[in-house]
């Protein structure tokens, strides 16, 4: 299999369609003897016969038509793998910033499409959104609304969720009904605009109690501090997932309604680039609605993906 080359699979591929050495070797711009001299080495390479042949007539014999798929898809695969390669060779960096979460394969999904650098400045949603649309980048892991979309001219695939639970002193780790629970609103309507966006509907839907702060305390050490003055369980926000709690405090789960916010991956409307397209794609197809829509949950009215 050594001496095996893509050409010679090319060869094989058009003779057997063709039935005829002339006009395969026409197809391929080759002249015939120099065709059948390739065919002959093709089959010395694979140690077996691929046609029967005559003076009128040019057959598959049972082991070339067994090859025969096998080696169409051969030449598939290295086809895509030179389109993958072209395109990363001659394609700029696609440039992608998010606001806290990434899925956690995002190097190994993207590495066969395109070149995929994360920008090191990490921002609020609102902010990502605005530099997708005015280009500073080419791609954005952040939470819109259909009318942000509207108004920037962007483009959104679900790419993740989070379903939200409420943090409490105590023991107690049963579900919590959403009107129970207290929701944060930060003052600094510059850094928290889209979450105090979605707690404020939240709050208007489930009837869960807003509080205003002013000390950036919807996450971290401070948010904490919240929640241990409240009176009432405290919605934790997106941004606080993964933070560890302290021992003095417990999780519990938020029901009626589940409540889920959505992670959008964004584009420009007018985007046309084949590797941002290619990124999208790989991160977003066969994501599915991740339970957002399912009886019982929630997410806001303007949400891009409520049903």
């Amino acid at each position: 299999m050594v001496g095996v080359e893509l050409r010679q699979l090319r060869y094989f591929v058009a003779v057997a369609e063709e039935r005829n050495f002339g006009r395969a070797a026409e197809r391929l711009l080759i002249a015939g003897p120099s065709l059948s001299q390739q065919i002959k080495a093709l089959e010395r390479d694979l140690d077996v016969r691929l046609f029967d042949r005559d003076r009128r007539s040019v057959s598959l014999t049972p082991a070339g038509a067994a090859l025969l798929p096998h080696t169409r898809a051969l030449l598939e695969r290295a086809a895509d793998l030179q389109r993958r390669a072209g395109r990363l060779a001659g394609s700029e960096p696609v440039r992608l910033g998010y606001v806290d979460w990434l899925p956690t394969d995002l190097t190994a999904t993207t590495s066969a499409v395109a070149q995929l650098h994360v920008d090191a400045w990490i921002a609020p949603s609102h902010t990502q959104a605005a530099r997708v649309a005015d280009g500073s980048l080419d791609l954005a892991v952040c939470w819109v609304r259909s009318e942000d979309l509207e108004r920037h001219g962007l483009h959104a695939r679900l790419l993740g969720a989070d379903r939200l639970y409420a943090i409490t002193t105590g023991t107690d780790t049963s579900d919590i009904p959403a009107r129970d629970t207290v929701v944060l609103l930060d003052d600094d309507t510059i850094s928290w605009a889209s979450w105090n966006a979605y707690a404020e509907e939240l709050a208007r839907d489930t009837g869960a109690h807003a509080v205003h702060i002013s000390d950036g305390g919807i996450t971290g050490p401070a948010f904490f501090d919240h929640v241990r003055r409240s009176s009432h369980p405290v919605i934790n926000s997106p941004k606080g997932q993964t933070t560890p709690l302290p021992p003095d405090l417990v999780r519990r789960p938020v029901v009626a309604p589940e409540i889920h916010w959505t992670w959008s991956l964004v584009r420009r409307h007018s985007e046309d680039r084949a590797a941002v397209l290619a990124v999208v794609d790989a991160l977003c197809d066969g994501v599915g609605d991740l339970g957002i829509n399912a009886p019982g949950a929630w997410v806001p009215d303007d949400d891009p993906y409520r049903q």
